[in-house]
């Protein structure tokens, strides 16, 4: 009797201490202060999260207990929370400072709080990790001192403690920590943020040797070893995460002391592709590795939970140099020794887990991992050139190409059946056109490996752009290839140009640049370009082949890939939205016709833009794009057949070549468009900067577009007769 009467009073004893700490959480949150004195407050939240039930407390009472754990956890994090904040009013402010002085430095509660890093229960582990960054955080923010109880637990953890709840605890809490430290990277709190990483650098330079040796040898055996465990995979992510914060840091940090543990993820980069292409690793894990790799590549690390901050100061750190080109060679490297023949990729995922599809239909792959490793690869190639490595003549040119090859052989094993022999310019905008930001990263690295071949090569411009298609790194084809999938929409170029998520002004500056210098080039690959059939777009840049014992000729891909354009009208801007719009009004005057393909064309002739380009689109149904279709450059050289597939075209579509009855000059209705398109793109460009709405100084752009209308007139001379 006395038994069940003591758990019984257990039981009325933390129900009251439940009920106290939800009355005082609710008077914080409506912004007055609980009944209750400091010290009995303190008390009741101590005992909350110092609790420990025994014996048959513990059987009968447990769930009581951890409910009442959370629930003293969550106020204190409240409370910490508030005054970060700096939410509260001068009383309330008043109350919780006084009864975290109580609770911390009389009562010592962080030293019970890090104890909890190892509860059994993992959401009190993790509640307990929430609750100890919250309150590192404001301490930093107060008086910048680090607390030494959180800081040996946790240096502690990383030297010598195993794959469990504790490690996780640690990991989160120093990964929460920095992040809330590069938020606000600037003046005081940057020098708080290089107090902390050197506070355990050595602790986490150990600690990734465990999960990531630098030997190769090392990280096959480590990887087996620590595979065993079945909290490994949680343990390995909770890793990189703290590497990105890491390498964000060293980013944002600029040209400040950078430690060993900012450069952690470009040292260990050999381990990291060994363990993408490990057998043991589970898939998510593989990719989370991936993008890892892809954002320290990109330089753009902690992009996800940056909140629009900057991330770079433009200041380098002294290693910068040296480790982006050890991250280089390391993907080289491995990509040499046939490392993307060991990588598998699933099928997309999505939210009800891996989509097992229809019987006989083929798998989509996970795009996300593709885009990750092709524009690893990419980038690395970039790097390799832009360094000292890189200037090797046409024995390096030659090995690029390699490299190349091999990735575009490793897309047609994971994306599509190819049936015919399409030159691999396409595979960039059909992989990466879901991703802006991505396909303008590739697109400018193809244009730095293009430059660099054709500078080493030794080789006219025609061979140089021949082998280029070959290779899948013509910029013509890549920025004709652009304009395409935003319907030659020059108010979408305008959003690429102010927005700061990509790199488009950059690449954009440079194809110009180029292309001033290769306008016949341009011109050729106009005249590749030609309107196909069209077929319902997926919602997905990637089109395959679907093989059945009885398929028929619906089921199989004509061409081994299909550019697959964004739809029309689609704009991260609607500027038409504007009174001075007029989106009726969208016909090419008869002047600029005549500028474009000569005044001997009659507008009939011409077929005005309008009523192909915007009021088919306007009729077409949302699904049904119009496709392009890249020739071979073998097919270039070919008469044309009038009675050949290729030249049959819908009635009312306007012919792809049109030629003037006086001059015989051959123009591309393609080449017309993107000229169109550039000179409406200065046009608009101007106007905003007449008016100073435009960001930054755009007089070099609009010099450069200026000189491509003059080179289109000086290419026709019948234009300016």
């Amino acid at each position: 009797m006395e038994d069940s009467g003591s758990r019984g009073n257990s039981v009325r004893d933390m129900t009251a201490r439940s009920d106290c700490l939800t009355a005082a959480y609710r008077c914080f949150q409506s912004g007055s202060c609980p009944s209750q004195c400091v010290a009995d407050l303190a008390s009741v939240i101590f005992a909350g999260v110092c609790g420990r039930l025994t014996g048959d407390d513990r059987e009968d009472c447990y769930d009581k207990s951890v409910e009442l754990t959370c629930i003293s956890l969550t106020l204190v994090k409240k409370m910490i929370s508030s005054l970060t904040a700096q939410s509260l009013t001068p009383q309330v402010t008043l109350y919780c400072v006084e009864i975290l002085r109580v609770l911390f430095e009389e009562m010592d509660l962080m030293s019970q709080l890090v104890h909890q890093f190892q509860a059994e229960e993992q959401i009190i582990s993790h509640l307990t990790a929430k609750s100890v960054s919250t309150y590192v955080f404001y301490e930093l923010h107060k008086s910048g001192t680090v607390s030494p109880a959180w800081q040996q637990k946790c240096v502690q953890a990383f030297h010598s403690s195993p794959v469990c709840t504790e490690l996780d605890a640690c990991l989160w809490s120093l990964t929460e920590v920095l992040k809330r430290l590069l938020k606000g990277a600037y003046g005081e709190r940057s020098q708080i943020l290089v107090k902390v990483l050197a506070a355990f650098d050595s602790s986490l330079c150990a600690l990734c040797s465990k999960f990531l040796p630098v030997e190769r040898e090392e990280v096959t055996q480590c990887s087996v070893d620590l595979t065993r465990s079945t909290h490994w995979d949680t343990t390995f992510c909770l890793l990189l995460d703290l590497l990105e914060v890491l390498t964000a840091s060293g980013v944002i940090c600029g040209g400040g002391v950078c430690l060993r543990s900012q450069r952690l993820t470009h040292i260990h980069s050999s381990a990291f592709l060994t363990i993408v292409s490990s057998s043991s690793s589970e898939h998510f894990v593989k990719k989370r590795v991936l993008l890892l790799l892809k954002r320290a590549v990109l330089q753009k690390a902690g992009e996800d939970w940056a909140l629009g901050e900057v991330l770079s100061t433009g200041l380098k750190h002294e290693h910068f140099t040296s480790d982006m080109s050890m991250l280089a060679q390391s993907v080289l490297q491995a990509v040499g020794a046939d490392w993307l023949h060991c990588v598998q990729v699933e099928s997309t995922p999505f939210f009800g887990g891996n989509n097992l599809g229809k019987s006989g239909e083929s798998q989509k792959p996970d795009c996300v991992m593709l885009r990750a490793i092709c524009l690893l690869l990419l980038k690395s190639l970039e790097i390799h050139i832009q360094t000292a490595d890189g200037s090797a003549g046409l024995h390096g040119a030659t090995e690029d190409n390699g490299y190349l090859q091999t990735m575009w052989g490793f897309l047609r094993r994971y994306s599509v059946q190819q049936t015919e022999d399409i030159h691999c310019c396409c595979l960039v905008s059909v992989l990466f056109g879901e991703q802006d930001d991505d396909m303008m990263e590739a697109a400018k690295a193809l244009l730095t490996i293009f430059l660099h071949h054709r500078l080493c090569s030794g080789l006219d411009d025609f061979a140089v752009l021949a082998g280029a298609c070959a290779s899948g790194c013509n910029p013509h084809c890549h920025f004709l290839l652009l304009l395409q999938s935003i319907s030659f929409d020059h108010s979408i170029l305008l959003d690429f140009l102010i927005s700061t998520e990509t790199c488009f002004l950059d690449y954009f500056v440079r194809y110009l640049k180029y292309l001033g210098a290769d306008w016949q080039g341009f011109a050729a690959a106009c005249q590749r370009m030609s309107p196909t059939v069209s077929c319902d777009a997926t919602g997905s840049g990637l089109t395959y082949e679907r093989k059945t014992g009885t398929g028929s000729c619906r089921d199989r891909v004509e061409s081994g890939f299909r550019f697959q354009p964004m739809a029309p009208g689609l704009r991260l801007v609607d500027y038409d939205s504007s009174d001075e719009s007029d989106p009726d009004n969208m016909e090419v005057s008869e002047e600029t016709c005549q500028r474009l393909m000569g005044p001997e064309v009659s507008v009939c002739k011409q077929s005005r833009f309008s009523d192909w380009d915007f009021r088919q689109d306007k009729c077409r149904p949302p699904g049904s794009i119009r496709q392009t279709q890249y020739l071979t450059s073998d097919s270039t050289d070919a008469p044309s057949d009038p009675n050949s597939s290729l030249e049959r075209r819908p009635r009312g579509s306007p012919p792809s070549v049109v030629q003037s009855e006086h001059s015989g000059k051959v123009f591309c209705e393609a080449s017309a468009r993107a000229v169109f398109c550039l000179s409406e793109l200065r046009k608009v460009v101007t106007r905003l900067q007449t008016k100073k709405l435009f960001p930054y100084n755009p007089s070099s752009l609009l010099k450069l577009l200026a000189q491509l209308e003059k080179c289109s007139q000086e290419s026709h001379p019948f234009t300016s007769q």
